[in-house]
């Protein structure tokens, strides 16, 4: 059997990712074939850390901004929003026979562990994929900083940016038909060109920790497991 390029990885999935073709909410045929690609990766030896988004159901900065609500408040929602996943997640892996954790960093002990950084490495060491929820529990951060952050915790090796586009591109493809996909780019360029990768706050944190970052399309199959075995797939962010 082939030996995967990395022995650690941190996965950030959009809550968007969970959607599939529905408009909101959690589309089962995605998350179920979601699932299958994570256990797929599990079983070749990796160890796994997730962080999932909430946007399928709230978005704390949209809350506040569109709605007139308090941040503080719109991003605790927001919080919460990710927890939903992240069960929904750890239901269906554990349905096709993965032993899973959710580790909040908002306690909620009756659905969820507490995150601890040595607790989440024991069970990392065990084999067991971990899904890290409620984002750092703190507002005004993204799940993108907060998947940043645990890639640095957990000493992932790589983070993996699951995205709906083939990479990184000079514009939004969807929008520019000139849009040209970038294989390679540093740190230093993303911030200074405005690339849509992760938040200038996430970006920074895995400049400064030399934290390399995947960008990759989530809805071709098999990606994921192309990328872990390192395979010429999506965008690579570097020094």
């Amino acid at each position: 059997m082939a030996t995967p390029r990395f022995k650690r990885i941190l996965l950030k999935l959009s809550g968007e990712a969970l959607m599939g073709e529905q408009g909101f909410g959690i589309c089962p045929t995605m998350l179920a074939r979601l699932a299958g690609e994570i256990v797929e990766i599990q079983g070749l030896g990796l160890e796994t850390a997730i962080v999932v988004g909430g946007g399928n159901f709230f978005r704390g900065a949209r809350g506040s901004a569109g709605e007139g609500m308090d941040r503080v408040s719109a991003d605790h929602m927001g919080m919460l929003a990710t927890l939903m996943n992240s069960l929904a997640l750890q239901d269906a892996l554990e349905q096709r026979g993965l032993k899973t954790r959710t580790l909040s960093a908002l306690e909620i002990r009756q659905v969820a562990e507490p995150f601890l950084r040595r607790r989440a490495l024991r069970h990392l060491e065990k084999g067991r994929p971990i899904i890290l929820a409620a984002g750092t529990g703190n507002p005004y951060f993204t799940t993108d900083s907060a998947a940043a952050l645990r890639a640095m915790e957990v000493k992932a090796e790589i983070l993996l940016k699951a995205t709906m586009v083939d990479g990184i591109y000079t514009a939004d493809p969807k929008k520019d038909p000139d849009a040209k996909l970038l294989k390679k780019v540093s740190y230093l360029e993303v911030l200074e060109r405005g690339l849509r990768v992760m938040d200038t706050t996430a970006i920074s944190l895995c400049m400064d920790n030399s934290m390399p970052i995947a960008v990759f399309n989530l809805l071709t199959p098999g990606n994921l497991k192309r990328v872990v075995m390192g395979e010429d797939v999506g965008s690579i962010v570097s020094e």
